[in-house]
């Protein structure tokens, strides 16, 4: 924990890197394997240097609470996080910091007050059984395309109050372009101002993605609502600037919304969409966790579909979930910069460092978890909650930064996985393998196509 009067040592034990690359070409060839190695080799903290600066990958729930939680004023999201992800999503809430953040995040959180959620329940169900109209028995589906397109006409719905029918295959492309762009060692180490392929795809998929969305933003400006997301940042209440600079009656710039609204379509769907399909990727390998899922499904719901009102008794499908996250969290790591010199484990970390904290890696620590690459959702006890370290399990990560729509995420996976298991049995198709990418999301790499049958 911080300590203002320990003497720090000079640095934490770490690997060697090339000249110039650093560790950055290590990662991108195996980067989950490479985040365990550090964690397994080097202890609680390691320490190496990259092309931007020096790197510590913490790996203790204890130091990471400290930079999340109890010292999350001294720490930014800095510039590695904003150089992947600012291409995409501007300034939204996301990555942006200060004020700017405080304003927008106030605006955006009434669409995730409880009593809001709760009116998203039944029409999440419904999308979900509108989608599976579209499976037939015994054909082989792409799970995960399935998923983005629920899961995307869902976040449209419930935040911004529309359809979004018509652009889904619009975003999902676009959304996929950039992943993938983002895993270019150029793109990574390059100085912004120099064009590289990849940061070409960027721009075409921004420039995609622009079109659906400030043609959304149009609509509202046309037909507000007192409840949608767009039409609470379009209000005139904001700062005079528009950049949290002060009081006035200026409402948000079209390019401000638009920051937003990406943020929200994109983190709004994406990272459910990962969670369901690596549940039915899990569920498919353990066929005995499947069978006790679908009992407790018959059991509670007695073939109707699953409301709100039934979660509480779906305990087991909540551990599923909260299970699949633990082994397979959608955002596998978390990226923080100091502002002022801090002290952690006994280490001075100084700004100018880049924090890297991976849910991945503590997920999978033997020291928390009993058999840790085993998928056991029973394990999820009261009294092993109790036991655990307070972020040795942080997929929504913590503190002022957590997910805000951490709520709407763990409702929207557990009534879609209990509809899409009530109806249907899913099978991988053999020979798939599972190989994902390291980035801002767990997405896989390639398809996970799974063959479908009615039950």
């Amino acid at each position: 924990m911080s300590d203002a009067a320990s003497t720090p040592d000079d640095r934490p034990p770490g690997p060697d890197g090339l000249p110039l690359l650093g560790t950055q070409l290590a990662f991108l060839r195996d980067p989950y394997g490479f985040m365990t190695r550090m964690a397994r080799e080097y202890g609680d903290i390691a320490y190496w240097e990259d092309p931007t600066g020096p790197v510590y990958q913490l790996n203790h729930p204890e130091h990471i609470e400290q930079v999340l939680v109890q010292n999350n004023e001294n720490y930014i999201k800095g510039d590695r996080f904003q150089h992947v992800l600012r291409p995409i999503t501007g300034n939204g809430i996301l990555n942006s910091e200060g004020a700017v953040w405080r304003r927008n995040r106030h605006r955006i959180q009434p669409a995730f007050r409880p009593a809001r959620i709760r009116e998203y329940a039944t029409m999440m169900t419904d999308f979900a059984e509108e989608n599976l109209e579209d499976w037939e028995d015994g054909e082989t589906r792409l799970v995960h395309e399935d998923m983005m397109e629920v899961t995307l006409r869902i976040v449209a719905r419930a935040l911004f109050g529309t359809d979004i029918d018509d652009h889904v295959d619009t975003v999902g492309e676009a959304l996929a372009e950039f992943m993938a762009a983002t895993e270019n060692l150029p793109h990574l180490i390059l100085p912004e101002r120099v064009p590289t392929p990849a940061r070409r795809r960027i721009r075409r998929a921004r420039e995609e993605l622009d079109e659906v969305v400030y043609g959304l933003i149009e609509r509202r400006k046309q037909h507000p609502t007192d409840r949608d997301v767009i039409s609470k940042l379009l209000e005139g209440d904001g700062d005079r600037d528009g950049n949290g600079n002060g009081p006035g009656e200026t409402a948000m710039s079209p390019d401000q919304i638009r920051d937003e609204v990406v943020t929200l379509l994109l983190a709004g769907h994406e990272t459910t969409a990962l969670s369901l399909t690596l549940t039915f990727y899990l569920l498919s390998k353990n066929p005995r966790v499947e069978q006790r899922l679908v009992e407790e499904l018959e059991d509670v719901l007695d073939s109707e579909p699953p409301t709100m009102d039934d979660l509480p008794a779906l305990t087991y499908t909540e551990k599923v979930i909260k299970e699949s996250m633990r082994l397979y969290p959608p955002v596998p790591g978390i990226v923080r910069e100091p502002v002022k010199p801090d002290i952690i484990g006994g280490y001075e970390i100084s700004p100018g460092a880049t924090l890297r904290m991976h849910q991945w890696v503590v997920h999978r620590d033997p020291r928390w978890y009993d058999d840790p690459l085993a998928f056991r959702p029973a394990r999820w006890t009261d009294e092993m909650e109790d036991d655990l370290p307070k972020l040795a399990y942080f997929p929504f990560a913590a503190g002022p930064r957590r997910c805000i729509g951490d709520r709407f995420a763990m409702l929207e996976a557990r009534l879609l996985l209990a509809t899409v298991y009530q109806r249907y049995h899913l099978e991988l198709v053999p020979g798939t393998e599972l190989n994902l990418r390291a980035t801002i999301t767990a997405r896989p790499k390639d398809e996970i196509p799974m063959t479908v049958y009615e039950r």
